[in-house]
């Protein structure tokens, strides 16, 4: 099964296509007004089965949105920390390089958004 997992948010959104086995096809952070047409893309990509997504901020809204745009079923997750794990995620998947690595963990601060790492951890909470 592929699943497509959404970090929904205000200004920006992430998006990341998992399969089933947990292993990650792709993943992005995406400007919101783009999410529609993303997701749309992705699904037919990826013959998406099934759309996980955090149950926080902004989530009724674009669940709202997207049900009324791809028909696919919707699964809520919580999704409270999700933010701290995605950014310790972060740094397994992309190891800190020269001086950083000198910098402890929990005091750096990934270079980019990571609202599709955590729509990756959205889908894993979703599988256990």
């Amino acid at each position: 099964m592929i699943i497509l997992g959404f970090d929904p948010g205000k200004d920006k959104c992430g998006v990341a296509v998992v399969g089933d086995n947990q292993q990650v096809y792709q993943h992005q952070v995406i400007a919101a007004e783009d999410t529609l047409r993303v997701i749309q893309s992705l699904c037919e990509q990826f013959s998406v089965q099934l759309l996980v997504m955090g149950n926080q901020t902004t989530s009724k809204a674009w669940k709202a949105k997207i049900e009324n745009s791809i028909s696919l079923p919707i699964v809520l997750v919580d999704e409270r920390n999700s933010s701290l794990e995605a950014r310790d995620r972060y740094w397994v998947m992309y190891p800190p390089q020269g001086l950083q690595k000198l910098i402890p963990q929990g005091m750096r601060l990934p270079p980019r958004p990571i609202d599709d790492i955590v729509a990756i951890l959205l889908v894993e909470r979703y599988l256990q």
